[in-house]
């Protein structure tokens, strides 16, 4: 920024108003068992306190961008993707006990389309590549995929912080020449609240990095800000936090040599009380948090329809004329009982002679819309796999769902269902007054299900293929208990406070709070029960946590470009690639 435009946008502590600090070290609920901000709330927190901008930043994983990004656009907040990384003490490969068990945290934020793809690509190699109790990036892939990403130096816990920390001011700085070389404008010295002498709970050990921090700022002349790195959306959350710490680390409140952030305040502090102790600092500390906002300018591109091209035999010149050939090749098999090596020989004019005028006209229609909607790829990538696993004697189901009433997908051996003969409608699996994706449900053999994973890898491009993640949450039932255990309710107790807790209704579960108004037993239980009372309290503020990625029974995404480019993937406890996100969202990027 130029010396004039600079004077031109500086404010004096008395002119700073709520609007003009961004959070940019947010923890959500995607950092597993160490985040309790659910995003809606944090994104209603943010717009209550008169901010416009917030950025999340979670532990190793974006998992929640997706989700993030749409509750915040759609309340009006501008909202800022990042990461709370973790770096490899020397590189992502190394993994020996003595040198490698200690791992730095640096955060990293998206500023354009280029930024989100190389925070895609870091955190899917942290994952695939640097995994070691922590998936870990190093200095070399952060060079590497560096443009288009904001860099704050990080917690108590970065390189930078720890050289502070240890009186080594001179790594301190030729870190920050290291990180500054890379990243350049866009690199920025965290401050954080906690060390500032006014604030509650002051750490002492903060303000020594905070001070180091200042003078690597005067010597380098790296731009500064400050945040909160907060776990929590309220200070009145604060005990719920460290209950949850306990049900990751499995220990007891009680227990003195657990892990406890509680004398820190890690939560959403309100932007004044941030204006108040560090705008008379520096003005400038507090403005930079909004100038990184400003420069952010990314959005999710929804409900494209990205469908990867299907290799076509040599002879064929495109995905319709091949797709046109197997269906009207299923047909004269199916309707016309032209056997499989007769009709392979024939054209298509000579196979529409042998079907009656029904057939014709449906399937007529029916690759009309196919076309139109272009979708003539996605089932010729379907059928694929499905032929492949039967012709390896794999089993399939013979077809459910609304794919059923398609009759190309019956001549294409993707389902059995004849839908002429059951009347079945092909408009209720597609129709082009509504724009979705076609939904074709192929049960698969569950012994022999990974053979055709591996099929589609091998087809496609092991960077192209990937499972999809599923979100374990921690549900009323579940939430009661583990409090419990925390707190040390007798085990007979805590299992007949869960026991009260009712069960899902249809499947869906209903909010504690709502169960707490609606049924008699557990309202008399929590009126008359401190220990009862206190359990289900902290029970609601864990509720609807994430406690654990999974994978997707029967869920795959095949792109047609790297997946990198498109959202981050994470190696999932069965030892397989996985997207970070679930199914739903996978969806909305096409």
């Amino acid at each position: 920024m130029e010396l004039e435009e600079k004077i031109k946008t500086t404010k004096t502590f008395e002119e700073l108003v709520p609007s003009d600090f961004v959070h940019l070290h947010t923890h959500t609920y995607h950092s597993l068992l160490d985040g309790l901000t659910k995003i809606d709330d944090l994104v209603d927190n943010v717009k209550a306190s008169g901010m416009e901008a917030v950025a999340i930043t979670d532990h190793g994983t974006m998992s929640g961008a997706i989700e993030f990004f749409k509750e915040a656009t759609s309340k009006g907040v501008k909202p800022i993707l990042g990461i709370e990384a973790y770096v490899a003490a020397r590189t992502r490969f190394d993994r020996d006990p003595a040198h490698d068990k200690p791992r730095y945290h640096l955060v990293l934020l998206a500023k354009n389309q280029i930024g989100w793809q190389n925070l895609c690509s870091l955190t899917t190699k942290a994952w695939v590549e640097g995994q070691y109790y922590k998936p870990r990036i190093d200095h070399d892939i952060m060079a590497e995929h560096s443009e288009g990403i904001i860099c704050l130096s990080g917690c108590a816990g970065s390189e930078i912080s720890e050289s502070i920390r240890a009186g080594d001011f001179e790594k301190a700085k030729e870190l920050a020449n290291w990180y500054k070389s890379v990243y350049g404008e866009d690199f920025y010295l965290e401050l954080q609240d906690h060390g500032h002498p006014e604030c509650p709970n002051h750490w002492e050990v903060q303000k020594e990095i905070n001070d180091g921090l200042f003078k690597l700022h005067e010597e380098l002349d790296i731009p500064m800000v400050v945040t909160c790195d907060s776990h929590y959306l309220t200070h009145e959350n604060q005990d719920a936090h460290e209950i949850l710490l306990c049900v990751g680390t499995g220990s007891y409140l009680n227990d003195e040599k657990r892990m406890s952030l509680k004398e820190f305040d890690l939560f959403v502090t309100d932007p004044r009380d941030i204006i108040e102790r560090w705008g008379k600092v520096d003005p400038e500390i507090i403005l930079n948090t909004k100038r990184i906002a400003e420069k952010v300018n990314f959005e999710f591109e929804f409900g494209k329809i990205l469908i990867p091209k299907f290799p076509l035999p040599e002879g064929e010149e495109s995905e319709k004329g091949f797709l046109d050939k197997l269906v009207f090749q299923g047909l004269g098999e199916r309707y016309a009982g032209i056997p499989v090596d007769e009709v392979k020989k024939m054209t298509i004019p000579e196979i529409r002679k042998k079907l009656s005028k029904e057939v014709i006209e449906r399937v007529d229609m029916e690759l009309g819309v196919l076309d139109g909607m272009g979708y003539n790829g996605y089932f010729l990538i379907v059928q694929d796999f499905i032929n492949w696993g039967k012709s390896q004697g794999i089993v399939f189901g013979p077809g459910r769902g609304s794919a059923a009433g398609s009759i190309i997908a019956y001549a294409l051996h993707i389902t059995d269902l004849d839908p002429l003969e059951y009347d079945l409608l092909f408009e209720r699996f597609l129709n082009p007054d509504r724009i979705s994706m076609p939904d074709i449900d192929v049960d698969i053999q569950d012994t022999r299900r990974n053979e055709v994973i591996q099929y589609c890898t091998d087809k496609y491009g092991i960077d192209r293929v990937a499972n999809i993640a599923t979100f374990g949450k921690m549900m009323a039932k579940n939430a009661v208990r583990d409090v419990a255990r925390v707190l040390e309710v007798p085990y007979s107790e805590a299992d007949r406070m869960a026991k009260l807790v009712p069960d899902p209704n249809q499947g869906r579960h209903i909010p504690l709070r709502v169960s707490l108004e609606n049924d008699q037993d557990l309202k008399h239980e929590y009126e008359t029960n401190p220990t009862a009372k206190t359990v289900y309290d902290f029970a609601m503020q864990l509720e609807g946590t994430i406690r654990n990625h999974g994978v997707h029974a029967c869920g795959v995404v095949i792109a047609p470009d790297d997946l990198v480019k498109y959202l981050p993937l994470e190696m999932a406890q069965k030892g397989v690639v996985a997207t970070q996100v679930p199914m739903g969202q996978v969806e909305d990027l096409g």
